[in-house]
């Protein structure tokens, strides 16, 4: 540390601090003093010390301070501790211990880095992760050594790569020495590579699975390939191995009849000769979901619209759509069926078919769409609907208009550039009259007649309250569809705006109080679980402090129970220790007396992906040790690398930091201020000054 005292006035203003504090320390101590004279000159000598110091203080002079330290040269052993490294890792790890110590004697810095941070000292690795990320593991490296002297990494690895990107596409500030472990030499085995299928799949759909198989040296032997759920036999096809790299995919199809995470399983047959069999069998986990929303179509006759929007309804498989039209069958749906949006064209009429139907959809609070044409009963609707009011003519005049769309519309995230096509459409007729919207509703589009921009509504959307609402004030959809393929050959802008809407109209909206559930739908084997909770009064602003049961059941039945607090501070609850496999849980509560529960599940997964692929890759290690700059070995020659190290050890980096300071923000200077202060006013007290 060397410091230097820089003057921003010019240093012979001393002086004055020098007079300022004799000249205080003689008016104070001339007279004839109760003391010695000795005393009286020390006193004198500290009060004179001390004004002289505060007067230099208020000069503002600055400090400026300079420390060098030296950085040695970092060695970082990074070591890929999968299970693929396995054996050849462990026996590879007393040659690292013995250069780790060599180097440390040798004057340089060395660290231990591996997988997942899974040890930091060398006796303390275990091979025994199940996925291999060397670029996360490099780029781990280079984060916690940011602006450190770090020369060399020696990367203890067999290659394999299965997590990530190939670390060959970066590029590292230190040089990476690959010291390449494990069988390069493919083993004699049959594998599953890999397993593709849907996430999720619908009740009683039809989905596919398909599974990748791969074989090494097995040419002319032969095996089967089996899909089974919970131990039955779903289907089974013949593998027949005909060359020395064998890869074949395999595709099975099957559907379920219950819903939820459902457990499938992939297996092979064992091949007499094979390495291993771990690596025959894989889960597969597919979601059976009922979750198709439900949409009833009412029309009260035939129309070219009802076609219009059957199509884009069934562009989407989460919908599922029922068609009622009055005047060819009047029997309406029962109000019972759990509907999530209907949509109402013409109805309310003039003729009366399913008027009374409409009122109970209301006391149901079922999402409604109201389509009006030129049978609606106007007055009726505008009671209705409760978002969108028209006072028609008395002749029940119709009026021709086209749409606009309001650029102020933002909940449904609409293309305002795109829609401008809709202006180019042919009109829609709707009733002529006076229109008002209710408190809450939104405007989609307003009308346009002729070239007049209008402030009428012709498309409204109420998402307030306890029953979402939309009015189209119009009928003609089915034209709008046909010219906006003949303008663009595409259908995309009409259908995409009516998708938007239908969707935002049936969505469900979540209202409990009390919520429990996973952070995430699937889990990696070894991880936490992480239970978010979220408990909230009677206006939805969240509370705490409930006591909250847990039951986790596995797919045998096996049952765990948790108890816990739910606080501010900890709203998450993790769980650990659980095999692989799907997990239901349900989780409770007492809020006001009542017992309020929820319920769901989730899956672990154990993905065994280092079993999927055990040849070493020592052309990969090659290549990345020479874009780095730094060198290929095996464990044989790493005394040779060492001893090379040692011979050429790169320089220790001297590290320089430097700060300025004003000298009055020196803390040590006010306490020895007061220090001084201190024991004059202690020393003239006890001889009786003051």
């Amino acid at each position: 540390m060397r410091s230097e005292l820089i003057f921003q006035t010019p240093y012979w203003f001393i002086i004055f601090c020098v007079l300022a504090g004799l000249a205080y320390a003689w008016l104070l101590y001339q007279p004839q003093p109760a003391w010695g004279k000795k005393l009286n000159y020390a006193l004198a000598a500290v009060r004179g010390i001390v004004v002289a110091l505060i007067c230099f203080l208020l000069l503002s002079p600055l400090v400026r301070r300079s420390q060098t330290s030296v950085d040695k040269a970092k060695i970082v052993f990074a070591i890929d501790n999968s299970e693929s490294v396995g054996k050849y890792g462990e026996a590879a790890m007393e040659l690292v211990r013995a250069a780790s110590r060599e180097l440390n004697d040798s004057g340089f810095e060395v660290s231990i880095e591996s997988l997942g941070g899974a040890g930091k000292n060398v006796d303390s690795i275990a091979f025994n992760q199940n996925s291999t990320n060397l670029a996360g593991l490099l780029q781990t490296v280079r984060t916690n050594f940011e602006g450190r002297n770090v020369t060399d990494v020696v990367l203890l690895s067999d290659g394999i790569v299965n997590q990530g990107i190939s670390p060959t596409y970066n590029r590292y500030p230190f040089r990476i020495n690959a010291l390449a472990v494990g069988d390069s030499v493919p083993k004699l085995d049959i594998r599953i590579k890999d397993v593709v299928s849907n996430r999720i799949a619908y009740l009683g759909n039809e989905f596919p699975v398909r599974a990748e198989v791969g074989a090494n040296g097995l040419q002319g032997k032969s095996t089967t390939i089996t899909l089974k759920q919970n131990g039955r036999v779903i289907q089974s096809q013949p593998v027949v191995i005909d060359r020395a790299e064998y890869f074949k995919a395999f595709d099975f199809k099957t559907s379920s009849a219950q819903k939820g995470v459902q457990h499938y399983t992939i297996e092979l047959g064992a091949v007499s000769g094979e390495t291993s069999g771990r690596n025959n069998r894989k889960d597969v986990y597919i979601d059976i979901i009922d979750g198709r929303q439900k949409v009833l179509l009412m029309a009260l006759a035939p129309h070219p619209d009802i076609k219009s929007i059957r199509s884009v309804i069934e562009a989407n498989d989460n919908y599922e759509l029922d068609i009622n039209i009055l005047s060819i069958a009047n029997n309406p749906p029962a109000n019972t069926k759990p509907y999530d949006l209907v949509i109402l064209h013409q109805i309310p009429n003039v003729l009366g078919l399913g008027n009374a139907q409409v009122r109970k959809f209301l006391d149901a609070k079922m999402p409604l769409f109201f389509i009006l044409g030129n049978q609606s009963a106007v007055p009726l609707a505008s009671s209705l609907n409760r978002s969108l009011f028209i006072n028609v003519a008395a002749n029940n005049q119709v009026d021709k208009v086209t749409a606009r769309f309001n650029p102020a519309f933002s909940q449904l995230n609409l293309d305002a550039e795109s829609l401008k096509l809709l202006e180019r459409l042919p009109p829609l007729s709707v009733p002529f009259g006076e229109y008002n919207i209710s408190s809450g509703t939104e405007t989609i589009l307003f009308q346009k007649v002729g070239t007049l921009n209008t402030n009428k509504p012709l498309l409204v959307l109420n998402t307030n309250g306890d029953q979402k609402t939309a009015v189209l004030a119009g009928e003609g959809i089915w034209q709008w569809r046909q010219e906006e393929f003949a303008q663009t050959s595409k259908q995309e802008v009409v259908d995409n705006l009516f998708q938007k809407l239908i969707q935002v109209l049936s969505v469900k909206e979540d209202r409990r109080k009390f919520r429990v559930y996973p952070i995430s739908n699937e889990f990696e084997a070894g991880e936490q679980v992480a239970f978010q909770t979220e408990v909230y009064n009677d206006i939805y602003e969240p509370i705490f402090g409930q006591e909250v049961k847990l039951e986790l059941v596995d797919e045998k039945g096996k049952s765990k129970q948790f108890t816990y607090t739910h606080s501010k501070e900890t709203p998450r609850f993790n769980v650990s220790g659980l095999a692989d496999g799907v997990y239901r849980y349900a989780a409770s509560t007492i809020m006001k007396g009542k017992e309020e529960r929820v319920s769901g599940q989730f899956v672990i997964r154990n993905a065994d992906l280092e079993l999927s692929n055990t040849t070493a890759d020592f052309g990969m290690l090659r290549d990345l040790a020479r874009r780095s700059g730094g060198t290929f070995m095996t464990p044989a020659s790493l005394q040779q690398f060492i001893q090379k190290l040692k011979n050429d050890r790169p320089a220790d980096r001297l590290d320089s930091t430097e700060d300025m300071v004003e000298l009055i923000y020196l803390k040590w200077l006010f306490f020895l201020i007061v220090i001084l202060l201190g024991a004059e006013w202690g020393l003239r007290k006890y001889h009786g000054g003051y």
